[in-house]
């Protein structure tokens, strides 16, 4: 058993391990931007390579027209780096990009006029189109269906739920930086937040068996 003047020590010097680490990351965030702003197209292409990821998220759950989202995603890119310069680390870049990249998606619904807080409609739509490239094979475990499911759900939802569902769950932001993004308080982004796991949660009870995701983490 381990005893509590181990716990003593080793806490403080692990606890100076993480702040070292953090300090690093933010000095080679800087570092990194500032080689942009200095027009190093290599750095630039790190940045993306970085953040793809993050604004493929917001994208991918935004905007359903599949031949859209490659050209609003290379849209949102150009946006970062011409307003790069702009930069003065007062938030993380990551919640940055994450602002350009929603705003570019309620401008892009505001152009097609596709209401915002309108929950997709079944239609003549397949299931392929709810959720784009998030739907899983039918030939995975259990696990993986269950998780294709909450997919499934999620991609009918309004762009809002979505967004916060999956900035909250999937790129495990704050509620800080969530109200950052999307330009409201973070009162609000709790309260729709709870809003979209009450209606995801009402959904899947009402499609699928209670025991089948009763300890799914919504």
């Amino acid at each position: 058993m381990l005893h509590k003047k181990y716990f003593a020590t080793s806490f403080p010097f692990t606890c100076r391990i993480l702040i070292e680490e953090m300090k690093k990351s933010i000095t080679d965030t800087r570092l990194l931007i500032k080689k942009i702003q200095g027009g190093d197209k290599k750095a630039f292409q790190s940045l993306i390579e970085e953040y793809q990821q993050l604004v493929s998220h917001i994208v991918f759950r935004m905007v359903y027209n599949k031949a859209d989202r490659e050209d609003l995603c290379q849209e949102i890119f150009i946006k970062v780096y011409q307003n790069l310069r702009g930069f003065r680390f007062e938030s993380k870049i990551s919640t940055w990009i994450a602002k350009i990249a929603y705003n570019s998606c309620i401008n892009y619904l505001q152009k097609k006029k596709i209401p915002l807080f309108a929950d997709r409609v079944g239609g003549d739509k397949t299931i392929e189109d709810f959720s784009g490239n998030y739907i899983l094979p039918d030939s995975l475990t259990e696990e993986k269906d269950i998780a294709s499911r909450l997919q499934t759900e999620i991609a009918k939802m309004d762009p809002p739920s979505r967004t916060i569902l999956t900035l909250y769950h999937l790129e495990e932001m704050s509620y800080i930086e969530i109200s950052q993004i999307m330009g409201i308080p973070q009162g609000t982004v709790k309260s729709y937040l709870f809003r979209a796991r009450k209606k995801l949660r009402e959904k899947l009870m009402s499609k699928y068996q209670k025991e089948e995701i009763w300890h799914t983490d919504i």
